[in-house]
């Protein structure tokens, strides 16, 4: 994945309706983060993303931060604690798996999209919509 065609070819309205869609049958929050740094470890880069987009603060603590990192051709799916409680390893490397096979063909922004939709529906499966729900974070794509 080179990192202009990436960003050239990242189509951020359809990102941000497929978080939409995808949080509207869930109480959950979806984010998405481009990183334009050279990062070692795109986990442990995801993971202080995911604390300083606010991610650890949603009432039932089931946000999913898909996090690319297209100069080291890398990205991570991480789930918070009440996320956690409900899927395995084997969830999160499936969407990875599915999003690696998008990315390998240059779709990147359906890779993407792909990712919202595998975790909106585990999130709609473990955390369903309640009365009063509201969008706790924001849908837009964010970058460093």
């Amino acid at each position: 994945m080179k990192h202009r065609s990436f960003l050239n070819q990242l189509r951020h309205n359809d990102i941000v309706a497929a978080i939409r869609d995808a949080e509207q049958k869930t109480s959950g929050e979806i984010r998405v983060f481009i990183s334009h740094k050279k990062v070692e470890d795109p986990v442990a880069a995801a993971q202080r993303i995911f604390e300083k987009l606010g991610m650890t603060k949603t009432h039932e603590r089931n946000g999913v931060l898909i996090f690319v990192a297209p100069q080291l051709q890398k990205f991570a799916v991480i789930g918070d604690s009440g996320v956690h409680q409900h899927c395995g390893g084997s969830f999160w490397q499936e969407v990875a798996n599915e999003m690696s096979g998008c990315f390998r063909r240059s779709e990147f922004s359906q890779g993407i999209i792909h990712g919202i939709q595998k975790a909106g529906a585990l999130l709609a499966k473990h955390f369903p919509p309640k009365p009063g729900d509201k969008n706790e974070l924001s849908n837009r794509v964010e970058h460093d």
